[in-house]
């Protein structure tokens, strides 16, 4: 059984998404080991746990030491035995310690076909403002392995998704992560899944 863990900050609908596709065959032979964000009022925690997940929280609060927090973090995934770690709206930067030690084993869904709208400070609605802003005609969602930048790691996938011209920033939002984000992070979990098998 393919183990991963799910970082999450928010809402958790990337992680609906997962669970949906593993209930649903989507993602096979795999399951969410544990489910870790860094607000302990995240409802994707609420989410995770009315499945029957293990649910843990690292919270800044809790741990103001950056050295401390990043080594707490590291734990956290390490105490899992996971073969991948899966952001999904995680928005604390990854330790570089977690990142040698999980290398192409952590991946992460960005609101847009990077590079556009990617790096430091594009994150959430600020992605989608700033596509409407520079008038684009397709954004989409990419899955990239993360690396020592911000969304410079090598990309997995990618899928567009049309900007239409009534679109606000919570309208394509939406339409990003129907079209684009709830299909692609299944799909790569899937790939890696069994990609691992094979090799």
């Amino acid at each position: 059984m393919f183990r991963i863990a799910v970082l999450v900050s928010g809402g958790g609908t990337n992680l609906q998404a997962i669970m949906d596709a593993i209930e649903q065959k989507k993602i096979t032979d795999t399951e969410i080991a544990v489910v870790i964000s860094n607000n302990a009022d995240a409802y994707a925690l609420t989410r995770a746990k009315n499945a029957g997940i293990a649910t843990k929280c690292v919270s800044r609060k809790e741990i103001p030491d950056r050295d401390a927090y990043d080594a707490a973090l590291l734990s956290a995934v390490d105490e899992a035995k996971v073969d991948l770690v899966v952001l999904a709206g995680f928005l604390v930067v990854i330790p570089e310690a977690m990142i040698r030690a999980y290398r192409n084993r952590i991946i992460n869904i960005h609101p847009s076909l990077i590079p556009s709208f990617c790096g430091t400070g594009y994150y959430g609605l600020k992605v989608h403002e700033a596509a409407l802003k520079r008038g684009v005609k397709v954004s989409g969602a990419t899955v990239h392995f993360v690396d020592e930048g911000t969304d410079t790691g090598p990309i997995l996938l990618q899928k567009a998704v049309e900007v239409k011209e009534d679109d606000t920033p919570e309208i394509l939002q939406r339409r990003i992560m129907e079209e684009a984000e709830w299909i692609l992070l299944p799909q790569a979990i899937q790939l890696l899944a069994h990609q691992s098998r094979e090799s």
